[in-house]
This record gives C-alpha cells, structure tokens and sequence, in this order.
C-alpha cells in the first residue's frame, strides 16, 4: 500500500495518507541507512517540514557520496533537488536536476532520467514555465512508456503533462 493516494491535478503535489506518514517517519526513526534517510526526507517533504528534509537530504547526499553506487547518488540529488523545489529555490533545483539528466542520460540510465525530467519539469511548473514544464513531462512520459513503467508513474506524468497544458493555454488566452 502506497502513501501516495493521488496528485493535487493544481499544484502537483503528492496527496498522501498524512497519519501513514506519520507513523512511518517515527518508525523510521534516527536511523542513518541511506534508504532510510532518502525515506524520511521523501516523508519530511510531503509532510510539509521542507527545512528539516532539507538538512536530511544534504546528509543523505553527503552519504551516498561516501558509500554508495553512483545510481544512489543520483537519487539522493534528485530529492535534495525536489526540496530545494518545495522551499522555493527555483533556479538551485533546476540546475541541480538538469545536471542530474545529464549524468543519467549519459550513463544510459533511462528510469533515472525519467524520474529527474519529472522532477525537473515540477520545477519548471512551479517557477510558471509552462513550456519548459510541459516538454520535461513530455520526456519523462516517452522514457517511461518505453520502459513499460507501472501505471502509477505513466498516470502521474501524464497529469503532469495535462497540468502543463491547461496553465499554458490558459496564460496564452
């Protein structure tokens, strides 16, 4: 059972299971597993505490720098990115997560690349940049189509895309 119950179709964001959450981050207590720090950051984030994920998702980079795969690191710099998102660091998140395409992108990583055009495309949505938006969800929709993604992510981007779409035209009216 996911903690993620649907999308805001608005603002993007996760609508979770706020209890569930909850009772998961106290599990989750102090412990210092680099899984278990990208999940209390994840939880931390959606629990609207965006300066205590920050400085969970600094330690979880600083972690997976010194003892994980470059795949781990990737993922723990796409989430400090998606904080730095929800804290209102636009250009700080795009230039973190543009990087992190790149490196995804070049180690043939497509999963990992989808998942920071989604990121990145939020980012954009975020900061109004509709056509930016709208062509990061674009790719991050084609990625996961070829990938046979599950259908969760498949629906998520393409609410995103929809999103994207409607804030476009609508400014264009």
């Amino acid at each position: 059972m996911s903690y993620i119950l649907g999308y805001d179709p608005e603002t993007l964001r996760e609508q979770v299971d706020v209890r569930r959450c909850k009772d998961r981050l106290e599990e989750l207590g102090q412990q210092r597993s680099l899984p278990a720090l990208l999940e209390r950051v994840w939880l931390l984030k959606v629990l609207g505490k965006a300066d205590d994920a920050l400085a969970i998702s600094e330690q979880s980079v600083r972690v997976a720098r010194m003892g994980g795969t470059r795949k781990d690191l990737l993922r723990a710099r796409i989430l400090h990115a998606s904080v730095q998102q929800v804290r209102g660091a636009y250009a700080a998140a795009l230039q973190e997560l543009s990087t992190c395409i790149d490196e995804a992108e070049g180690q043939g990583w497509p999963a990992l690349a989808a998942f920071a055009y989604q990121h990145r495309g939020k980012v954009s949505y975020d900061a109004q940049d509709y056509a930016s938006a709208r062509a990061d969800f674009r790719r991050a929709l084609a990625l996961r189509q070829e990938l046979n993604a599950p259908e969760d992510q498949l629906a998520s981007t393409e609410l995103a895309l929809d999103a994207a779409d409607r804030r476009r035209n609508s400014v264009a009216s």
